[in-house]
């Protein structure tokens, strides 16, 4: 009699533990195990390394189909990376002479509001992501050669920053790899704004009348083709000075969000 109630209790224990693991769905025998979600998750992009581009996010859960995420992107101000092949691309021996020793580096801030449209949830599955993008942009050593007026050639060299505000929508998907491995692809994530730039060129020596007048009409040249690019919808404005030159910018901007992150989730 002892050993038949010492093993009910056992079967009752066991049976009381495994309900706690699996609920039941439906009629039958079908279970599903339950799952314990991790709430905070941190992700590095993978593939924008190559191009000298750290961008790392964190993503917390607030609901089953609901989490927000916050992303900073950082490039550090260096020659443009696959520089030789863009030169190869270009094939203008002036163009690629500006580009030689040209320097850019940005930094970003992403805020997004993550919708998971799947069964799955908590930072499961296919989403969609409202989000806004504010971006700073340095560039310097962009060197342009010009015609004084005794047609001798001569050179200045600009730098400056600007500044963008953009907003858009992600579509991606994320996986759990195992219980504390977690893959998001953003596969897409069109994002467009206003952006403003200021370069201020400096010559290497004080510029008389004549030559800012020939810079000046130089410059002009540069603005004009600008604003005759419709479709950009950018305002470019010029101003010249015994010191040199000032470019300024205040238009359309965008871009595409797009590629694989992975990280870890807690």
């Amino acid at each position: 009699m002892k050993k038949s109630i010492v093993i009910l209790i056992f079967l009752l224990a066991s049976f009381t533990g495994f309900a706690q693991q699996y609920q039941v769905e439906g009629r039958g025998f079908t279970y599903t195990e339950k799952y314990k979600p991790k709430m905070n998750l941190v992700k590095m992009n993978l593939t924008a390394i190559p191009l000298n581009n750290y961008s790392v996010q964190y993503e917390r859960v607030l609901f089953k189909r609901v989490s927000v995420a916050l992303s900073y992107r950082m490039m550090p101000t260096k020659k443009l990376p696959f520089l030789s092949s863009i030169q190869e691309q270009i094939d203008d021996p002036e163009v690629n002479e500006m580009l030689d020793n040209f320097k850019i580096g940005n930094s970003a801030i992403t805020p997004e509001v993550r919708f998971y449209l799947g069964k799955k949830g908590y930072g499961r599955g296919f989403y969609i992501s409202p989000f806004v993008r504010f971006a700073n942009y340095e560039a310097s050593d962009l060197l342009l050669n010009y015609d004084d007026e005794n047609n001798q050639e001569q050179s200045i060299v600009f730098a400056g920053s600007g500044k963008s505000f953009t907003y858009g929508v992600m579509f991606g998907a994320q996986w759990s790899l195992s219980k504390h491995v977690v893959l998001d692809w953003w596969i897409a994530g069109p994002h467009f704004g206003n952006s403003k730039f200021n370069l201020d060129g400096v010559s290497s020596r004080v510029l008389g009348p004549p030559e800012q007048d020939v810079l000046q009409d130089f410059m002009n040249d540069i603005t004009d083709e600008i604003n005759n690019l419709a479709e950009i919808r950018t305002t470019a404005t010029a101003s010249v000075n015994e010191n040199g030159a000032k470019l300024a910018t205040d238009g359309l901007w965008g871009g595409i969000r797009a590629g694989i992150s992975l990280g870890i989730k807690f």
